[in-house]
């Protein structure tokens, strides 16, 4: 079977590679957190506003620090992922951060044979999509599990980002989506010295793309949003240029980085 076929399965064993590396990171600082330390950025957290006794799908968790701090906020959260890995420490996490959360692992797509409830609201963020090769069966899957006048908060990286090759020296991907991409990678994101070799599968998923298929699964947009950092430093030649925002140095505000979109369940 080739590789873009077993993707799940592939893409399961690179995300179980790296929860070690991470709960011990400074990226994802889990001691910070454990004293109290919200995971979320400013961005989703303005646009989520007040988000106690409000019922929440979270997909894409990873081991849980969002989905934790908005069940700190006071909502009902339900995180789901599909690293048992990171679904494992995501209730270890929970427990001693002593909050009330409840997760699934699965892949996304099989989530209707494992939750059968309706949210208020469906939040995924930050290298949540690229994972997904089908958008029109994710946006459906938002539309059927959120209420009437439910809402999707999603942030995520800016399609122009993937464009590039590692060191933003060069367009080196297609912008839109022109099928699997296959890589190999030393390290992670949250500790690029971390001894691990990752091998993965992943889509480009254009502007367009995205929106279109929130459209035609019945959301419709409220907001769209650009912005010229990243909340992350997880990219190459990055520099911060003010307090946990990051811009490629050479590009300076010159690139969208980040993008946001609010949609409503018609």
């Amino acid at each position: 079977m080739s590789l873009e076929n077993n993707y799940i399965e592939v893409n399961k064993q690179s995300w179980n590679s790296r929860v070690e590396s991470h709960l011990t990171s400074d990226f994802y600082d889990l001691e910070g957190f454990l004293k109290g330390n919200t995971s979320l950025n400013s961005i989703e957290l303005e646009l989520l506003g007040d988000v106690k006794g409000k019922s929440i799908l979270h997909l894409q968790c990873h081991f849980g620090q969002d989905t934790i701090s908005l069940a700190r906020l006071g909502a009902n959260v339900t995180g789901v992922d599909l690293s048992d890995k990171a679904i494992d420490s995501a209730n270890k996490l929970a427990q001693e951060a002593d909050a009330k959360a409840t997760f699934i692992c699965c892949d996304i797509y099989d989530l209707p044979t494992h939750l059968n409830q309706k949210f208020d609201i469906v939040f995924a963020s930050y290298g949540a999509i690229p994972w997904l090769p089908d958008l029109d069966k994710w946006a459906k899957l938002i539309s059927d599990f959120l209420n009437p006048n439910g809402k999707l908060v999603f942030a995520e990286f800016h399609p122009v980002v993937w464009m590039f090759d590692d060191n933003f020296e060069k367009i080196g991907y297609n912008y839109f989506n022109s099928g699997a991409i296959i890589e190999t990678q030393e390290g992670t994101y949250a500790d690029r010295e971390a001894p691990i070799e990752l091998e993965y599968v992943c889509w480009n998923h254009s502007m367009s793309e995205v929106i279109n298929s929130l459209i035609k699964n019945g959301l419709e947009l409220n907001a769209l949003n650009e912005y010229d950092y990243s909340p992350y430093n997880c990219f190459n030649n990055t520099i911060e240029f003010e307090p946990k925002k990051y811009r490629i140095k050479h590009l300076d505000n010159k690139i969208p980085m980040v993008y946001s979109i609010v949609a409503t369940k018609k």
